[in-house]
């Protein structure tokens, strides 16, 4: 039998703007987590990362 991963949480990372769902490592900390990944969380990142999206959506 499969297990179907239905009616699972999701959030939207701040940096990147991509839909992400619960996972269970995330469990404890769900209303913790904010970023889709570890590095963007770095203010470095989310810096560069926010300058190219605006570059980009400006572009379009």
């Amino acid at each position: 039998m499969t297990h179907k991963k239905l009616h699972l949480p999701s959030k939207i990372c701040p940096v990147c703007q991509r839909p992400f769902l619960w996972r269970k490592k995330w469990a404890e900390d769900w209303d913790r987590v904010l970023f889709l990944l570890q590095t963007m969380s770095k203010p470095e990142v989310r810096s560069s990362l926010l300058v190219l999206s605006r570059h980009l959506s400006s572009d379009a």
